[in-house]
């Protein structure tokens, strides 16, 4: 299958691995690009030595195009966006801010740049910037979020911009990838579904929890402070979440820094009262474990499935619970 968005980084797939902060590393991202997409290394809060040894450990796993993601509220991000300048990264995406000041000098290194987006207006400033593609990320997605369904921004966003749009948000099998081809996408990003991959590194407890999601399972937290982020029901979620609707008529509650550490508490600790499961509405989907490879294989050929059909059919299938078989 070519979209524009496998011509543009060199892939088989239009299957791009979401950018997941303590989650997506070497491993996850190495496999992914080996198996046809492409993977991304997602730095968070990381260091530049982090970075530079993941690469290396990716670059020894898959010849193939690897991604990185830099949040760009990170406090290394200037240093993070050299390195990725310096070796020559295929493809970088960024989240939590513009990545504008540093577009030129990624583009004169062959870098492309995808940055995330949850609104046209963002989407239409970073095509205005140089974005080679933008990733429209709907607020069904786990992590931090907008406030918009991917179900509306997918074909708002492309009808706001020539470049092309990568589908996010709430897409973990083939009836996810071809409604979100069906809304505009020249390739899907994926992250929840690849929390159960073999491949990926974290917590035992965490793909537990994952796989063990119904569809009520997660919480947004974090509205009140302007970063809302979605994550599985826990303690720690419904703590902060108590504490937050306290603090929209107590100002004496302080919010600062309530997140700080949670995400590796879950990521590398398991722990399941303390950590913060970042995880998407989809997780209630995702009910087993497989490796890299095979989710997007399973991908592709369920979306081929699922968009050769007509919607009387998929109706019909739906009638009987066929999409199951």
């Amino acid at each position: 299958m070519k979209t524009r968005i496998t011509e543009l980084f060199g892939i088989e797939k239009p299957i791009i691995q979401g950018g997941m902060a303590w989650v997506a590393n070497a491993s996850l991202a190495s496999a992914v690009s080996e198996a046809g997409g492409l993977g991304i290394i997602a730095c968070g809060s990381a260091s530049p030595e982090w970075l530079i040894k993941q690469l290396a450990e990716a670059r020894a796993k898959t010849s193939k195009p690897i991604g990185v993601n830099i949040m760009m509220m990170s406090e290394h991000v200037a240093e993070l966006a050299q390195i990725v300048a310096d070796q020559h990264v295929d493809v970088v995406t960024t989240g939590a801010g513009s990545p504008a000041p540093y577009i030129e000098m990624w583009k004169e290194a062959g870098v492309k740049v995808m940055p995330v987006v949850a609104s046209t207006a963002l989407a239409k400033r970073m095509e205005r910037a140089g974005a080679d593609a933008v990733v429209a990320e709907g607020q069904e997605a786990g992590g931090h979020i907008g406030e918009l369904t991917t179900m509306v921004l997918v074909p708002a966003v492309c009808e706001a911009v020539s470049i092309p749009v990568v589908a996010a948000g709430g897409i973990a099998d083939g009836r996810g990838m071809a409604a979100a081809f069906a809304l505009g996408g020249e390739a899907v990003q994926v992250g929840t579904r690849f929390l159960t991959a073999e491949e990926c590194t974290i917590h035992e407890n965490f793909k537990e929890k994952v796989m063990g999601a119904k569809d009520s399972d997660t919480i947004v937290t974090g509205r009140l402070q302007g970063h809302p982020v979605r994550q599985l029901k826990n303690k720690f979620a419904r703590t902060v979440k108590a504490l937050e609707e306290q603090a929209a008529t107590d100002s004496s509650i302080d919010l600062e820094g309530i997140h700080a550490g949670s995400l590796r508490k879950a990521v590398v600790d398991g722990n399941t009262d303390e950590g913060s499961f970042m995880a998407g509405q989809v997780a209630a989907l995702v009910c087993e474990r497989k490796s890299a490879a095979e989710i997007i294989d399973g991908l592709m050929a369920d979306a081929e499935r699922w968009g050769a059909l007509n919607l009387q059919q998929m109706a019909d299938a739906n009638a009987v619970r066929g999409w199951r078989g």
